[in-house]
């Protein structure tokens, strides 16, 4: 295995990237992931964070080695798709079982990229130091704040493989999600006095609900408020606050579930593709939840990217009705699993939310 390490040369003219072979043997079950820890190593960018969207799972050719060594100023580290905490995750493991030095400070380069990155507000935005549009806002989006902040707790926890962090760190990571839960409890959309839940994005000054691409508009979530949820429920001890906040939005995802149909995907020649997504009757399916739902009639909504809410999956433009997710079983395991064992723990004071 490989790592990439940053160190000056001897004539002292700076920072190099050079490739240092780690001399000795992997074990086992530790050869099989060493390819992916290489390549993982190699995209990591000088600030500390990740790009998205590479595959973790290539393996590199010196060429390849060579073009990302030059690439490692770039400014395209986000929290998007999983980047960054994913990786951290993968590293921290791989050095539990190999203790490879250049792996922990990876690891400590990546936690302290998230831990700067943090906004005076304690939310994290999509893509930081640098990006424009949505992707400065908030982002609750396919979980990448709670991805974050998952990650910081297991850290200021000590959980395992995380036990090797400095105390120092883990106290940093521990304020920094006390501050992202203060966050979260100041986003949470509140109707008529009362909490109900988050959208994907919320502006990076007021924590309004705001929007993303064009077809993700000002909403309720049906699907990353489940993240949320889930997070706020690994609180030890929560407040009053903090149980309030669960209960509002358990006691919401019931009154907006969707019940009597099912979403199928069927053989339509004449569509792009041959085929299309369609919503159909079935009395006798689960219940479903909408991605998004009118921030004032808790009515779902779809969009196609000209951004104009329609009621109907049907609604919308064959492109944008088959490539997203905008219906699915979202809450159900919150609400039968994650929700009565929580409540088994908690006996909330705020029990009057939820009928």
């Amino acid at each position: 295995m490989r790592c990439l390490r940053e160190t000056k040369d001897s004539s002292g003219n700076g920072m190099k990237l050079i490739l240092i072979l780690i001399v000795g043997l992997w074990s086992c079950a530790c050869a099989d992931d060493a390819p992916v820890v290489e390549t993982v190593l190699a995209y990591q960018r000088t600030c500390g964070g990740w790009p998205k969207n590479y595959n973790r799972k290539r393996i590199l050719t010196p060429s390849d080695r060579q073009q990302l060594r030059k690439q490692r100023s770039r400014m395209d580290t986000t929290i998007d798709n999983g980047a960054t905490y994913t990786e951290i995750r993968l590293l921290a493991g791989a050095f539990e079982t190999s203790g490879q030095s250049c792996l922990k400070i990876a690891v400590l380069k990546g936690v302290d990229y998230l831990l700067d990155g943090q906004m005076e507000n304690g939310g994290w935005s999509q893509s930081f130091p640098e990006g424009r549009g949505y992707v400065r806002e908030v982002t609750f989006n396919d979980n990448a704040m709670v991805g974050v902040m998952n990650l910081l707790k297991d850290i200021a926890d000590k959980a395992p493989p995380f036990d090797f962090i400095p105390a120092s760190k883990r106290e940093r990571a521990e304020s920094a999600v006390n501050r992202g839960i203060s966050c979260v409890l100041r986003s949470q959309v509140f109707i008529d006095g009362v909490p109900t839940s988050w959208c994907a994005q919320h502006d990076r000054r007021t924590l309004a609900p705001c929007r993303g691409r064009s077809y993700e508009l000002p909403s309720l979530s049906g699907r990353e408020s489940v993240g949320i949820v889930r997070f706020l429920m690994r609180v030890e001890k929560p407040d009053l606050a903090v149980k309030q906040s669960i209960e509002g939005a358990v006691a919401w995802f019931k009154r907006v579930e969707l019940t009597g149909i099912r979403v199928e995907r069927k053989v339509e020649e004449s569509q792009p593709g041959g085929f299309d997504t369609v919503v159909v009757r079935d009395l006798g399916a689960p219940p479903l939840w909408a991605r998004f739902y009118d921030l004032h009639t808790n009515k779902p909504i779809f969009s196609g990217r000209d951004g104009v809410p329609r009621a109907s999956l049907a609604e919308i433009p064959h492109e944008r009705r088959n490539g997203y997710s905008w219906l699915g079983p979202y809450a159900r395991v919150l609400l039968d699993e994650d929700w009565p064992r929580w409540r088994t723990r908690n006996r909330p004071e705020a029990s009057r939310l939820v009928k």
